[in-house]
């Protein structure tokens, strides 16, 4: 039969929670690792990881591939594509119920949902997602070889992911709402330096349209008021994430106004045992190493819970 009750269980198979599972069962804890969707979280939408120390030029896929290997050849349980319907994390033994009617319990939780890619908000954006409007490079690039398309944002994965699209489309033009950047020096170079990629700066997206598909944007600039349509073939959005917190609303567990776990600097929320990392925490920066590192205090945290109990 299969095992019902777990040292720990880290829900998001993203870096964060890959690296507590890494930590955890290599000092051998029983561990589980839920995830909703894909393990590897957004890190699998990435085309290229050029920063990663240690590691040059590869996918998001494939370090996150590697990262799930190394925790399963350690001894962690995964489970992918599974929707938790509840959790019970204020008691001593706490509990995960999915909504097949399975249920786990552990004597730690660790809290890695992840964030997902944020939403412009304009007219017709919900109903051209998948149809022109994509928030995948990786994903949807080779759709749109040889056509024009635009890029929103001004941030590091904006110009870098427009940079990659390059190699699929005949044009790219990147619309930001600023009239400056706000990615480092060396992506807007390489960005700015491209041919193929064009930039409309204090702008924004007000509505996509088409028949069938997304044909149009209509773009406002934001200090004068005028607005201009553009044909185009596709669109891609990075203008960040926002936590995957919804699970936890109906939890004692705390959440800033923008609905981000609170931890302390042992990443534990403010429920004994139960502990948060990566993507989905109030903080600054949001990096793959700083997920990892949020995973590794996380998981070491945990362990000294653990062996407390």
């Amino acid at each position: 039969m299969e095992n019902t009750n777990y040292d720990a269980i880290i829900l998001g198979g993203g870096p964060a929670g890959l690296t507590s599972g890494i930590y955890l069962a290599r000092a051998k804890a029983n561990v589980l690792i839920i995830d909703n969707s894909m393990i590897g979280g957004q890190t699998i939408l990435t085309h290229e990881i050029a920063n990663y120390p240690g590691i040059e030029n590869t996918s998001g896929f494939m370090l996150a591939n590697t990262m799930k290997k190394q925790a399963e050849n350690f001894g962690c349980t995964i489970k992918s594509n599974a929707k938790v319907e509840r959790l019970i994390l204020d008691s001593d033994q706490k509990s995960i119920i999915l909504s097949n009617g399975e249920s786990y319990t552990a004597k730690a939780i660790i809290l890695a949902t992840g964030g997902r890619s944020r939403m412009v908000g304009a007219k017709g954006e919900q109903q051209f997602k998948g149809m022109g409007i994509s928030y995948c490079a990786t994903c949807d690039g080779d759709f749109f070889t040889n056509k024009e398309i635009i890029v929103i944002g001004g941030g590091n994965s904006a110009l870098e992911e427009a940079v990659s699209l390059t190699n699929y489309a005949s044009k790219v033009t990147v619309v930001h709402q600023f009239d400056h950047f706000q990615a480092f020096q060396h992506a807007i170079d390489e960005a700015k330096s491209n041919s193929k990629i064009d930039f409309i700066m204090e702008s924004k997206i007000t509505e996509f349209k088409g028949e069938g598909g997304l044909q149009e944007a209509e773009i406002e600039h934001i200090p004068t008021g005028k607005k201009e349509i553009k044909p185009i073939n596709g669109a891609f959005i990075f203008i960040g994430y926002e936590a995957q917190t919804e699970i936890l609303h109906d939890t004692p567990v705390k959440l800033n106004d923008r609905k981000e776990i609170l931890v302390d600097s042992n990443m534990q929320t403010n429920i004994e045992g139960v502990y948060a990392a990566g993507d989905s925490l109030a903080k600054r920066f949001r990096q793959i190493t700083t997920a990892v590192a949020d995973g590794t205090i996380a998981a070491l945290s945990a362990l000294e819970y653990i062996h407390k109990k």
